[in-house]
């Protein structure tokens, strides 16, 4: 008869078992949470499409809208973060000063198309401004941003004159477009389809500003001096070797995004019919959410997938953000719970925290998994 296992034989047994299973549960858990996700997707299928089609097409139509209108906003924060590797705040003052900016000379019969180069101009003179104090006055990058970040608030609302312009009797980039395309609702859909007409048009004009910008910032990233800028990010110690200026190309850097940023102003400020001095506030969060969720559901390579991925990011996002407005969870006791415009705020700061922590997290189960 075979004698009984001792315990440390005992022991052995478990500790190997223990190994085998911290060896193999990395490699299921993606398969593990990709079935529950279809089990759940299943039994909520018929709920969630009802759900859908209860929502009105204006708030998918005009989601749609908000993301490729703060499509500038995803490149310029791929541009500073990713390319440059510039921690830049001046971001949240260069959009309400490219809106502002855009909304003065509107106001006094200016040219809606001019009005754009303008305010690309005063976003890069902000962007311009940060980079001389970097590297001018040897300030650290952050604090430099925070500085002129402080600064241009005056220098906005000095702009506008007052905290707040309305835009509706202003000539607009969408002006001589909407005849046209409420007449064609009319025609084709019937009178009950005129309200979604204002979204469509503002779709279709804002992806062909922003398919524009990226196509002119891909090119350019591409030129000596686009490559130039890429390597001071990447390695500024030996393109500095090699007789570059990497302050110089730090302030273009920094003018470039800065720019695009206030494009991006220029034109919400006229899709929503005002420019506020505070709409720039905590938008180097819908940014970093924007670059964070495009490179992880689309790629980050090469670098013109990488642009337009930040893009389709800023999409995810606003959508996002009105899934969670739109939507209600109930409670125990009948309660029903839902996230309001105040709150938002907070869940953007969670989500992005969670996108950033993932590629750490996934590191470590990789580590685990060898």
């Amino acid at each position: 008869m075979s004698s009984a296992p001792t315990e440390s034989e005992k022991a052995a047994a478990v500790k190997e078992i223990e190994t085998a299973v911290k060896a193999a549960w990395p490699r299921y858990v993606p398969w593990a949470a990709a079935l529950v996700g279809i089990v759940l997707l299943l039994l909520l299928w018929r709920p969630l499409m009802n759900w859908i089609s209860s929502q009105s097409w204006n708030v998918w139509l005009g989601a749609l809208a908000q993301g490729l209108g703060f499509g500038a906003v995803a490149i310029g924060v791929y541009l500073t973060f990713r390319v440059l590797d510039f921690p830049d705040l001046t971001i949240d003052a260069s959009f309400p000063l490219g809106a502002a900016v855009a909304a003065a000379f509107l106001i006094d019969g200016g040219n809606p198309t001019l009005s754009l180069f303008l305010a690309f101009i005063a976003g890069a003179l902000a962007g311009i401004a940060t980079g001389l104090i970097h590297t001018r006055l040897k300030i650290n990058g952050l604090l430099a941003s925070i500085l002129v970040l402080t600064g241009t608030f005056t220098i906005t609302l000095r702009t506008m004159g007052q905290a707040n312009i309305p835009l509706l009797n202003a000539p607009t980039i969408f002006v001589p477009f909407k005849p046209f395309f409420r007449d064609l609702f009319v025609e084709q859909w019937g009178q009950q389809w005129v309200r979604v007409h204002s979204n469509v048009m503002a779709i279709l004009i804002f992806f062909v500003i922003i398919a524009l910008l990226k196509l002119v910032v891909d090119w350019f990233l591409h030129t000596e001096q686009g490559l130039a800028l890429r390597a001071t990010g990447d390695n500024p110690q030996m393109i500095q070797a090699l007789g570059v200026n990497t302050d110089r190309m730090k302030i273009v850097g920094l003018a470039i995004s800065n720019g695009l940023i206030g494009v991006s102003g220029a034109i919400m400020a006229q899709y929503q019919g005002f420019a506020d001095v505070n709409s720039g506030a905590g938008l180097i969060i819908a940014g970093l959410a924007a670059v964070i969720i495009g490179e992880t559901l689309f790629g980050s390579s090469p670098l013109t997938r990488a642009t337009t991925a930040v893009i389709l990011g800023m999409i995810v996002y606003r959508t996002a953000i009105a899934v969670a407005l739109t939507i209600n969870f109930p409670l125990p006791g009948g309660v029903t719970f839902r996230l309001e415009a105040t709150d938002i705020k907070l869940a953007t700061a969670l989500l992005v925290l969670v996108a950033l922590a993932l590629p750490h997290v996934r590191q470590r189960l990789k580590g685990q998994e060898s």
